[in-house]
């Protein structure tokens, strides 16, 4: 298909309906029980509550019950329970794993069923061994942990949109597309490394009978997508939704046009070259002084000198590791906390100091 930039008719017909968040997002407080013998070691298993007293969601027990190739690398579950909370585009699951692991999925399913959740998960070959458990040891009839849903990555009213999807960030866009009203104004690029391993393609382009508003790039045919040429004669105030790759969305936040708003959704840790140094940390009510160096969280240094720190996904989305901190200047880098809570605590896995020297209330 072709890169061109598709023209938006002229004007909306009918107002977008704003569709609000209703995924809860919540803190975890406590950190994941080991379900299996092969939990990973040292483990924090006391129950903490979280420094911001937000309450925790009860998590569900759901039933694995389709575990099925969607793509090249990339498998789809289907989890069934009974009167299963609803959801809207963007939301995300929590799934602990058998091995205590918890990583986070986009749903990708039907809204309204209150009997499944259906996510997809792509198998990373030099990650942290969650998804190839979810590949590998995850089967039907397993039965999971659930936490959600949240949401981070709302469906906002708009004038027009651009989705901007690189491989498994199609999950949280399929509903979005799904969900726009006949008459929206709307644009998808889909990029991936072959067309085999993109998901749920050929249900994408059925969305767009007629083409125009769906371009698909696979690199191994056409090389990088025209991100410049796919954004420009964006409407003012459009919003555009990416969800892929860190390069990806970094270029697509370079290349935003002015007057458009920029949606993003990531499930790994925000990176930034500020901040990346050593940087001392003084433990206050241990008494206890720590050096975190550049290229080590303030996690692993605590849990050095204080092994039995709670911690569960190391990513800074489920709370388990938020701590208070008393002196020094956060570098936040995680996606969950809120506004005021940022002001004095920090979730320890991701985040860092802008200075040399952080106290913590621990």
């Amino acid at each position: 298909m072709s890169n061109k930039p598709v023209p938006f008719p002229a004007r909306l017909r009918k107002p977008v309906p704003l569709l609000l968040a209703a995924g809860a997002a919540l803190v975890v407080g406590r950190a994941v029980q080991r379900r299996a013998s092969g939990a990973r070691p040292g483990r924090g298993s006391a129950a903490r509550p979280p420094s911001s007293g937000r309450p925790e969601t009860r998590p569900l027990t759901l039933l694995v019950t389709a575990h099925e190739r969607l793509a090249d690398g990339v498998v789809l579950l289907r989890l069934e329970g009974t009167g299963l909370p609803r959801w809207e585009p963007g939301a995300h699951l929590d799934l602990v794993l058998p091995s205590g692991l918890v990583r986070q999925y986009s749903l990708c399913g039907d809204p309204e069923d209150t009997s499944s959740y259906t996510v997809a998960a792509r198998l990373v070959e030099d990650g942290r061994g969650g998804s190839r458990e979810v590949h590998e040891q995850v089967q039907e009839g397993t039965e999971l942990e659930v936490r959600g849903p949240r949401n981070r990555f709302p469906l906002v009213e708009a004038p027009a949109y651009a989705f901007v999807a690189g491989g498994i960030g199609i999950t949280p866009v399929l509903p979005m597309l799904r969900a726009l009203p006949e008459d929206a104004r709307w644009r998808l690029l889909y990029g991936g490394r072959t067309r085999a391993s993109m998901p749920f393609l050929e249900e994408v382009e059925k969305l767009d009978p007629e083409g125009g508003r769906v371009t698909v790039v696979a690199e191994d045919e056409e090389g990088r997508p025209e991100l410049g040429a796919f954004l420009a004669d964006l409407p003012e105030g459009a919003a555009v939704y990416c969800c892929g790759p860190e390069g990806l969305m970094a270029a697509v936040a370079e290349r935003l046009p002015e007057g458009a708003a920029l949606h993003l959704e990531r499930f790994a840790p925000r990176t930034t070259a500020d901040g990346d140094g050593e940087f001392e940390v003084e433990l206050r009510r241990s008494g206890r002084t720590l050096t975190v160096p550049a290229d080590s969280s303030v996690l692993a240094a605590v849990r050095a000198e204080l092994p039995n720190t709670p911690y569960s996904c190391e990513q800074g989305w489920c709370g388990t590791c938020q701590q208070k901190v008393l002196e020094g200047e956060i570098d936040h880098r995680d996606e969950l906390l809120t506004d005021s809570e940022r002001g004095d605590s920090m979730l320890i896995c991701v985040s860092r100091c802008r200075g040399t020297r952080l106290v913590l209330d621990m």
